[in-house]
């Protein structure tokens, strides 16, 4: 299965001078090569570079390999969508592949610039130290708007093979609560509500306020909200599947199609809070730690899991008193909502993989092994 590894890169003054100025040769040739493409209704690699290889070099001064790269970076981004034009920021990511890199030992790695090469030291943490030696294939040059240089690595890293499941911890998505689990363990909302909060007060301030200095400000702004969630997307998935894993069971999940439209929320404030976290991301994030942990991952239809008693099945909207109380109508069950949601998630990951009666063993078997395979391309991030 295919990682990323994040290195954070430490070039001196003359280094980071001749990066940002490839970076920013890159991207201005990646905008003329995208017009021209637009222009001409072309998304092939090959016709492009046909047409406009030498022109590239000549023009924007890339090497032969940058060229290469720029064409078909072009071509992937028009690819994606081909009723608009791509454009391309001055500072945004520069491919490299393994003409235009290479690593020098466990700490240091070669870049190709428009100046010749650099040999540029890095760091990195110990879960990338463990991911770093099945690093291959294309990384992507980074400059932050702090002025951090990064370097994302592409990395193989064999997958555990998949341990059969016929139990599994469901997992309720949510606001107050982001993730809750069918054993009764919440991830609350409550810390990232306290950030977020803090993070659109300054927001609404410096909008107001409208100079460079605060638009600035703002990209700050933004680029620590994407990776505080990220960071927690990281913690609670981390916790569920560690959780599966150690209790052999798999992970249910809900169906993420349409989420924001299944919960409600009433008022900008709350709207607010909806659309400010990326359950994409932490859907994702499960999916793949549990692949590791060769841990199954199943979705399943999320309709009527918050007004269903998960100890007698009755169905009724008002079972739900209330954001996190369940009171079952029919039997008296009482439960936090979430956790019922959650228990009736699992309940229906149980019913869709029992094998049909009559199947003998082995083929029983390989239809738990099957059970569980996520298709992360699916997923819109």
């Amino acid at each position: 299965m295919n990682l990323t590894v994040q290195l954070q890169l430490l070039p001196d003054r003359d280094h980071s001078r001749r990066l940002r100025e490839s970076v920013e040769r890159f991207n201005a040739a990646a905008n003329w090569l995208a017009g021209n493409a637009f222009e001409k209704r072309s998304a092939n690699k090959i016709e492009l570079q046909l047409a406009h290889y030498g022109e590239l070099r000549e023009r924007f001064g890339l090497s032969a390999q940058m060229a290469v790269r720029c064409i078909a970076q072009v071509c992937e981004a028009y690819k994606r969508d081909r009723s608009i034009r791509p454009v391309f920021r001055p500072t945004a990511a520069m491919p490299f592949d393994q003409r235009m890199m290479s690593f020098k030992g466990i700490d240091r790695v070669s870049l190709l610039t428009l100046g010749g090469r650099v040999l540029v030291p890095f760091v990195l943490g110990k879960y990338q130290s463990e991911q770093f030696t099945h690093a291959k294939g294309q990384a992507d040059l980074v400059l932050r708007d702090d002025g951090k240089w990064f370097l994302l690595v592409t990395v193989d890293v064999p997958a555990t093979s998949l341990i059969p499941a016929s139990d599994f911890i469901g997992v309720d998505l949510g606001v107050a609560n982001i993730a809750t689990d069918s054993d009764g363990n919440q991830h609350s909302g409550a810390n990232v509500e306290k950030v977020r909060r803090k993070h659109n007060l300054q927001r609404k301030r410096l909008q107001r306020k409208g100079t460079r200095g605060a638009k600035k400000k703002l990209r700050r702004i933004a680029g620590k909200e994407a990776r505080f969630r990220r960071q927690e997307n990281h913690r609670i998935s981390k916790a569920i599947v560690e959780d599966a894993k150690g209790t052999g069971r798999g992970i249910a999940l809900e169906d993420l199609k349409h989420i924001r439209n299944r919960i409600t929320a009433r008022g900008s404030d709350a709207r607010n809070r909806l659309s400010g976290w990326s359950f994409g991301q932490l859907y994702a994030f499960l999916a793949y730690k549990a692949e590791r942990a060769g841990v199954a991952v199943v979705t399943v239809d999320p309709r009527n899991t918050s007004r269903t008693c998960a100890k007698c099945g009755h169905c009724e909207k008002s079972n739900r008193k209330s954001q996190s109380e369940f009171v079952c109508k029919a039997c008296g069950h009482r439960s936090h909502a979430d956790r019922n949601a959650a228990l009736n998630i699992a309940l229906r990951a149980q019913d869709a993989c029992k094998p049909p009666s009559g199947l003998v063993n082995d083929e029983a078997k390989a239809g738990l092994r099957n059970c569980g395979r996520v298709e992360l391309e699916s997923l819109a991030l």
